[in-house]
């Protein structure tokens, strides 16, 4: 169940995910079916309620070309409409699932930073002990990307690092941005911190204390 399932039918969100994917393409009823997998007459019926509701914009048929429609970006809940696709069924949550089923031992925490040019979003992995195997984890996020529409640029560091990020740092400015939200808290899988090496040395000094008692 999506997140959003309270604020929008499976079908809107559906077909919101595909015209936010590329909200200045122009979709036929045809297209929206393909993308979004539904009946014509689901998308028809659909389409003309948000449509009526302002979220879309119709394009009437010109010569023997079926009649379109495209996101509505001067509707005026459409930045939060985006933000909630972004939070939730479009973006956050298949990537949470993928993340937590796939890579539940090795990544720690994860974060989406935000939404660039083209739609495409960028995705910060922090992996714990173990380091999430580098060609699974690009098939898995090459299939999310395919699943959604978007492309994905995405950074994967230590639990180390990112305990270390600084506004000075690109990546510290990214995630200290207001546009950036967690999609997986530290807890909410199996991995574990890495051990510093500073750990071990405390560790050493404490046995050696506890031996000379």
């Amino acid at each position: 169940m999506s997140a959003a399932d309270f604020l929008l039918a499976p079908e809107v969100q559906k077909l919101l995910k595909v015209v936010f994917a590329a909200p200045t393409t122009k979709f036929s009823v045809a297209e929206l079916a393909k993308k979004a997998k539904l009946d014509a007459d689901d998308v028809e019926r659909t389409q003309e309620h948000l449509i009526k509701s302002g979220i879309l914009t119709r394009h009437k048929s010109e010569a023997d070309e079926p009649g379109t429609v495209e996101a509505n970006m001067s509707f005026v809940f459409y930045n939060e409409l985006r933000s909630i696709a972004l939070k939730s069924f479009a973006a956050a949550e298949p990537l949470r699932t993928m993340l937590r089923s796939k890579f539940k031992d090795s990544v720690l925490r994860a974060y989406i930073l935000g939404e660039g040019k083209e739609a495409t979003i960028e995705l910060l992995v922090v992996h714990g002990q173990q380091v999430p195997d580098e060609v699974a984890m690009s098939a898995a996020c090459q299939k999310v990307s395919a699943a959604i529409g978007r492309h994905l640029q995405v950074h994967v560091i230590s639990s180390k690092r990112h305990a270390a990020l600084a506004m000075r740092d690109d990546l510290g400015r990214k995630l200290a941005a207001p546009t950036a939200f967690e999609i997986i808290a530290e807890g909410e899988t199996k991995a574990r911190r890495g051990v510093e090496r500073g750990g071990f040395l405390q560790s050493a000094k404490e046995k050696l204390v506890a031996l000379a008692r």
